[in-house]
């Protein structure tokens, strides 16, 4: 990614977003003897009455905090879903040419795991944070910090996301997780930066192949061997890719392990970068967001687990708080109908198509029963959660 002024960046940021957001506060602490610096959102229905989850966004290697909301800027969403938003800045790595590294390249006692394990408490200690619901995703090699965090912090974060960027081979032969871990990546095959394929020189690995690094985390969750595979719809035919939904269900405390694979996609974060077909910052806290430090936060019994496909047909995300996309892999869908947790049927539509989006945004918060049939006169049912 270009490196951006971050000065001129800031400024553009508040000028964009200030008509339709709150600003950010940026904030500092003091660590390990030298004055951290995080771009700190409070979502404009906070209270201290409530305790809210908390969602770290990490930069990727030599960037910046103002670059990765530059990238990847979830206020609207933090404000839609009332999470508490930060943005740490990494510090500057003397091993590497001073570039600004969470993980630094050479021989160093410095450790970024213990900066953000303080930050969390500073940031428990002023606001109502739900510490059952502490989240991380992060670019490249911010990506390559999550699955850090996973590893080594494994007892104060719920869940992550590592956006362009497979497992390190120092991390897969040290991970030690001590829960149920649900994680998610979005890797693009042809990402030359972070290779899908992982990176092997001269007989030495030192990233393992994605495939890898989704194995080691369905194994360890005891989930689902094979992934279930769904084609996403090709929704922009201009950006050279299309998505490729992988997952790993059924694991312990109802963990999944999920992959958004860009076919053809580079070092990108999609929907804002490279692929244009999913927004990587919603496919983020939608997954991210099912779940707490003791699992699945909805009931296993209910849960769709991303893994529900029946005659073809698969439906997604659930819970959600909007909308819920509906596709047949086979045959064109004939019929929606949804149904009250009483059995009123309360919406019905008939259709000729492949692909439905339903549209729950007005309907109160509770479980529904949803019913899908194709042309085969098949039917796809299955409870989803409204929250």
């Amino acid at each position: 990614m270009k490196k951006l002024n971050s000065f001129y960046l800031l400024i553009f940021l508040f000028t964009f977003h200030s008509s339709i957001s709150q600003d950010f506060i940026s904030q500092t602490i003091v660590y390990d003897g030298n004055i951290r610096e995080y771009e700190l959102y409070i979502p404009e229905n906070y209270s201290n009455s409530n305790e809210v989850p908390l969602l770290f966004n990490f930069h990727g290697g030599g960037g910046t905090a103002a670059d990765q909301i530059y990238l990847s800027d979830m206020r609207s969403l933090a404000d839609q879903n009332n999470f508490i938003l930060v943005y740490p800045q990494a510090i500057a790595d003397p091993t590497d040419n001073g570039s600004l590294n969470w993980i630094f390249k050479g021989d160093s006692d410095h450790d970024d795991i213990y900066f953000v394990e303080a930050l969390i408490d500073e940031l428990s200690s002023q606001y109502s944070v739900d510490p059952k619901r502490v989240y991380a995703c992060g670019y490249s090699l911010g990506g390559e910090f999550v699955y850090e965090l996973l590893c080594r912090l494994n007892h104060k974060i719920a869940s992550g996301v590592a956006v362009a960027r497979t497992m390190g081979q120092y991390q897969y032969e040290n991970c030690n997780p001590e829960r149920p871990t649900p994680i998610m990546t979005i890797l693009g095959t042809e990402d030359i930066e972070s290779n899908y394929n992982g990176v092997v020189y001269n007989g030495v690995t030192y990233y393992i192949s994605a495939d890898d690094t989704h194995e080691y985390w369905a194994s360890y969750n005891n989930a689902d061997v094979n992934p279930l595979e769904i084609e996403l719809p090709d929704d922009n035919n201009n950006d050279g890719s299309t998505v490729t939904k992988r997952t790993w269900g059924n694991g312990d405390g109802c963990v999944s392990i999920v992959e958004f694979r860009v076919n053809g996609g580079g070092h990108d974060w999609p929907g804002s970068t490279g692929n244009m077909d999913i927004s990587s910052d919603n496919e983020i806290w939608n997954f991210v967001s099912r779940y707490s430090m003791d699992g699945l936060i909805e009931n296993c019994s209910l849960s769709y687990n991303d893994a529900h496909y029946q005659f073809g047909i698969s439906y997604y995300p659930n819970p959600s708080n909007d909308e819920i996309t509906i596709i047949s892999e086979k045959d064109q869908l004939l019929k929606i109908e949804l149904f009250s947790v009483t059995g009123q049927l309360i919406f019905k539509k008939d259709l000729n198509s492949n692909r439905y989006l339903l549209n729950i945004d007005n309907y109160p918060p509770g479980i529904y029963l949803i019913k899908i049939f194709n042309q085969r006169n098949n039917s796809a049912h299955r409870r989803i959660i409204k929250y």
